[in-house]
């Protein structure tokens, strides 16, 4: 059974693929549908063609993208209003810790590479009072959230944490640690601290 199919289209600016979602179901006839947080659906019998799937998407690739573009208008209307778009459609959440987790995935081994350090586990949750940290282990927990904050700010909680697999303690044998990957970390640190909580 087809799970999912990309379809490539344009918004105007860019080339972009997006993610169609297949669910079988006892049903009679194909379905589509765009949900408020931007997730598209097809909805399809349990015997349904793969080509009758792939056909209808083709068909109705006008309407999906009309739909999808306003969805994406409506969530940049409320991040202009102040509202986060995960509060206002809390789907987005877990795309987005998705997204954080591949980030820091990619983020985490290159900084590794690059300090001599090893790890172990990455966790991505959403902690109360911190943006990482790291265990004696060297197992490594992230806040989803960083992957909401410019990429300077996430690459620097991640050599913050690399950091403490050399200096288990914010000395300045710790810092210099951190300096000599990021000579603006301050900066950086600065940032997190003045716009963090607003994310």
């Amino acid at each position: 059974m087809l799970e999912k199919l990309l379809l490539d289209f344009s918004d105007g600016q860019k080339m972009r693929k997006l993610e169609i979602r297949v669910v079988y179901s006892a049903r009679k006839t194909l379905g589509l549908e765009v949900d408020r947080e931007g997730l598209v659906r097809v909805r399809a019998p349990l015997r349904a063609p793969e080509q009758a799937i792939r056909r209808m998407v083709e068909e109705k690739k006008a309407w999906i993208v009309q739909n999808i573009l306003k969805t994406e208008a409506r969530q940049k209307e409320a991040m202009e209003k102040g509202v986060p778009d995960y509060v206002k459609y809390p789907a987005l959440e877990n795309r987005y810790r998705r997204q954080a987790r591949e980030k820091l995935q990619q983020r985490t081994a290159y900084f590794a590479r690059l300090m001599g350090v090893s790890y172990g586990k990455i966790t991505v949750r959403a902690a109360k009072t911190r943006w990482g940290s790291c265990s004696g282990r060297g197992n490594l927990n992230f806040h989803w959230k960083l992957v909401l904050m410019p990429p300077e700010v996430l690459d620097y909680v991640v050599v913050h944490e690399l950091a403490h697999r050399k200096e288990m303690n914010h000395s300045p044998a710790f810092w210099a640690e951190v300096k000599k990957i990021l000579p603006d970390y301050q900066e950086r640190r600065r940032w997190l601290k003045t716009y963090g909580q607003g994310v």
